[in-house]
């Protein structure tokens, strides 16, 4: 494994630790999201640098785009959570409570 391999996957490594470990706000959570996303698409790009496909090329860009439509739905929850419930804490949601 070399070291911008390395690199890579421990930063999605530890968003994802962030992810399962620390689910304190709302906030923190979509931070190891957006962690894991860029991680993913910095790692993809450069795999396809790597190959000299042209046709891996699209790929990154679509994975920038869904991660950019996922942080999008994120801050809006974000904001519906914090208006509705005063708080963007993940204890005080109960997801069986309309």
């Amino acid at each position: 494994m070399t070291p911008t391999q390395f690199a890579f996957s421990s930063a999605f490594l530890l968003g994802l630790m962030g992810l399962a470990f620390h689910r304190t706000h709302l906030l923190s959570a979509l931070l190891c999201l957006e962690g894991m996303m860029l991680s993913l698409f910095i790692a993809l790009s450069l795999w396809a640098l790597q190959l000299g496909a042209v046709g891996y090329s699209a790929a990154p860009m679509l994975l920038l785009a869904f991660s950019a439509c996922e942080a999008g739905a994120g801050l809006a929850l974000l904001v519906a959570t914090a208006r509705t419930h005063g708080t963007d804490r993940l204890q005080s949601l109960n997801l069986l409570q309309c």
